[in-house]
């Protein structure tokens, strides 16, 4: 299991985003406190939990692309199907307001 803090502006959090041992089995949480916009248009903060079967489609288009991509698999070693790894891998350079930090179990 891993997990990624997910924060709006870099300091405030927004929620906790968990890849579970299952493979392709992720969850993101609002945090309760958050109040700021939602992390997505297709997940608004009055449903607190969303559950996917496959990488979320929001987090996916904010990962790299093309050479920026190939760049980062090369130098941090990643397997291109690993989109969590990706996604904590540069998670505080991320396209928009919003932030990925790995949270350490």
């Amino acid at each position: 299991m891993r997990k990624a803090k997910i924060f709006f502006n870099n300091t405030t959090l927004a929620g906790l985003f968990i890849e579970n041992d299952e493979k392709y089995s992720y969850v993101f949480e609002y945090d309760p406190s958050y109040i700021g916009p939602p992390i997505s248009l297709t997940m608004p903060i009055s449903q607190k939990i969303y559950k996917f079967n496959k990488f979320p489609p929001f987090f996916d288009g904010i990962l790299p692309e093309g050479p920026q991509l190939e760049a980062l698999l090369r130098l941090a070693k990643l397997d291109r199907t690993d989109y969590f790894g990706q996604l904590i891998t540069v998670g505080k350079d991320l396209v928009g307001a919003f932030s990925a930090i790995e949270e350490q179990i």
